[in-house]
């Protein structure tokens, strides 16, 4: 099966559920075809793309659709349905790079004393200590646990700084969840998504997602930590080269704190979901 038909299979983000300020046709792209969401007086959706209509379905706030007759189920969150938690979509942040490349930015943590300096890391606290990666064979997902760092502000609630524990899961090719200490109580942990919406190969739209325990923030607050977060990483994004993922081993020098990286993009492979990968050397002239 080719990159694309595979990819199809999958459902993606392309909205906020009940969003006021979505115009009743809202036009964007999935997997580089043209699609237009309407919003119809009674409140329900529709996804047309070249005469064709999309399924929808709406979960963790979004609206998502597929081209698929027959798509692959969406991934559970479990926290989801726990109703004392606050439920914070994040909006929209467009990036000129590989949804794949935006997935695994979000599961590296060596970066966040260098990019996200005095909030989720600082120096000399640098270290990445050795920490466990796994392919769930069952659950078709990659799993990453006793991950630690110290964060200087871990969440918009933190006051002070705190070693952070977090456990990564990627459920499906273009969504990464991490569940992390929650600053304010130690009985439970923090849920933060990614949503990635694959405009094409080398162009995304991404649609953090946030299950927190946090009486203290407003909402407005706890949009605005998470979307300056993410825009500290377009920088870094953007600037990546080649714009797609190497999947080949021979393309990139993997480190000790890249355990996560080289699980997800084995997996990929293995899964042949390769729709904004690059598979050979010689692929990155066009990437």
């Amino acid at each position: 099966m080719n990159p694309i038909e595979r990819a199809k299979q999958d459902w993606y983000p392309i909205a906020i559920v009940n969003d006021p300020r979505r115009p009743k046709f809202y036009a964007t792209r999935v997997l580089g075809q043209d699609i237009v969401l309407e919003t119809k007086v009674d409140g329900s959706v529709s996804v047309l793309s070249d005469g064709e209509h999309w399924k929808t379905i709406e979960a963790y706030d979004h609206i998502w659709t597929t081209p698929s007759e027959n798509p692959r189920p969406l991934f559970s969150i479990p926290e989801a349905s726990e109703r004392d938690r606050r439920f914070v979509p994040c909006g929209v942040v467009h990036v000129r790079c590989s949804p794949l490349r935006a997935v695994e930015n979000f599961l590296d943590i060596a970066h966040f004393p260098f990019v996200h300096t005095d909030i989720l890391g600082s120096e000399p606290h640098t270290e990445v200590v050795p920490y466990k990666v796994d392919i769930d064979e069952t659950k078709d997902e990659v799993i990453a646990t006793q991950v630690k760092f110290f964060q200087p502000q871990a969440a918009k609630s933190a006051s002070e700084g705190i070693v952070t524990e977090y456990i990564y899961r990627v459920p499906s090719p273009m969504n990464a969840i991490l569940y992390k200490t929650c600053p304010t109580r130690n009985d439970v942990q923090d849920v933060i998504t990614l949503f990635v919406q694959p405009l094409d190969e080398d162009n995304c739209a991404v649609w953090p997602w946030m299950a927190l325990y946090d009486e203290e923030s407003s909402m407005a607050d706890m949009v605005e930590f998470q979307q300056l977060i993410f825009l500290q990483d377009r920088n870094i994004l953007e600037n990546q080269i080649p714009k797609r993922l190497p999947i080949d081993p021979k393309m990139e020098i993997p480190t000790r704190a890249d355990l996560t990286s080289v699980a997800y993009r084995r997996w990929l492979k293995k899964n042949g979901t390769l729709y904004g990968a690059l598979t050979h050397t010689a692929d990155q002239r066009a990437g």
